[in-house]
């Protein structure tokens, strides 16, 4: 059950670090960056797709978060066959809903890491031509990853808005926890795939929503 989080004053970057660095899912990530990595390193075969997929990535990054967050965290419970579909990523995210403050439902959980990680894995072995462009996938995966935890983190936690970018992902996703959670879908940018897909509209011409911290009105 979530409890309620006590607002901590002059709340530090180097706090938030420290924090950051006491849960479990970061670790896994950053872990299978180091091996991504050193694996890509040990392998070489530079070539000049191995730095076209990464940029391919960063571009479509965005919209992954958009699609991600609108049919998996967001889904709402279904019945199949006398079966209840209702997956942890989903499950997690509601209680985030109601609680953001609580901070390990801030990251991905880490049971879902044990399939997510394996199939990252996967497909960089199956999926590209050659081991060396698919091991120069994972080590992206793994770095958009440990990036999307550590912003999502610190929009949540007391780390207080310091530069323009920043404070522009903080207000965006703050939004959607707080003012509509049926806007404002991306955690690592703002205006990006929320612009083109039609949820980022000015907070003064949304309402706000009675079930922001109740996804779906079905509680946690």
């Amino acid at each position: 059950m979530s409890t309620r989080t006590p607002i901590r004053k002059n709340f530090s970057l180097q706090d938030a670090r420290r924090e950051f660095w006491r849960h479990p899912s970061p670790w896994m990530i950053s872990g299978t960056l180091v091996a991504a990595l050193t694996a890509r390193i040990i392998v070489g075969d530079w070539q000049i797709s191995d730095a076209l997929v990464p940029l391919v990535m960063l571009a479509v990054f965005p919209f992954f978060e958009w699609v991600v967050h609108v049919t998996i965290l967001h889904w709402k419970p279904r019945h199949v066959a006398g079966l209840t579909v209702d997956p942890l990523l989903s499950r997690k995210h509601r209680e985030h809903h109601v609680n953001p403050r609580d901070i390990p439902l801030i990251f991905i959980p880490w049971k879902a890491l044990f399939w997510i990680l394996p199939v990252a894995l996967a497909i960089s072995v199956f999926a590209f031509p050659r081991i060396g462009l698919g091991l120069t996938y994972l080590t992206f995966v793994a770095t958009l990853g440990i990036v999307y935890e550590w912003t999502h983190y610190l929009i949540h936690s007391d780390y207080k808005p310091k530069g323009r970018i920043y404070k522009a992902i903080w207000r965006n996703h703050r939004n959607h926890h707080y003012k509509n959670e049926h806007y404002w879908f991306t955690v690592t940018s703002s205006g990006t795939a929320d612009r083109v897909l039609g949820t980022c509209p000015k907070p003064e011409d949304v309402p706000s929503s009675p079930t922001a911290k109740n996804l779906h009105a079905i509680g946690s």
